[in-house]
């Protein structure tokens, strides 16, 4: 089984978010006989506020449900919380061990820092960034206004 993790706020799952989804099952597809694993890590409701500057429309546990009902997804868990002093943002990527982790296009920030912390922690996942799907449509910044 070849595990596959994301990461997102999923602030209202839409067509942008199942087409991510889709992408990153698709990505770890390089073994015909290994069906990929998607674990989605939600982000916490502070987590969120912090990297995107405004609260979610919709809060963690109900974004957790929402992507605990999506079918293409195998395991859904919620980030850790960053007023945790034991809290590291990397640490669930240790638990969760993925051989894949796809980022998202507007995720691609992230890229340099996450390179860097999977080589402290002595992992060697494949990292993929995945296109855009009609994103001046389908991002919740502008379905959620």
């Amino acid at each position: 089984m070849i595990k596959v993790l994301v990461f997102g706020a999923f602030d209202g799952l839409h067509k942008g978010h199942l087409d991510f989804f889709r992408q990153a099952l698709g990505s770890a597809r390089g073994k015909l006989d290994e069906k990929p694993y998607l674990v989605v890590v939600v982000g916490r409701d502070s987590s969120v506020k912090r990297v995107k500057g405004k609260t979610p429309k919709y809060n963690e546990n109900e974004r957790l449900k929402m992507a605990q009902g999506n079918k293409l997804v195998n395991e859904v868990l919620l980030g850790k919380e960053e007023h945790d002093p034991r809290y590291d943002s990397y640490d669930i990527i240790k638990e969760i061990n993925p051989d894949v982790i796809c980022l998202g296009y507007d995720q691609a920030q992230f890229l340099e820092k996450l390179k860097s912390e999977l080589k402290k922690m002595d992992l060697n996942p494949k990292i993929k960034i995945l296109k855009p799907y009609k994103p001046e449509e389908f991002h919740s910044s502008i379905i959620n206004k």
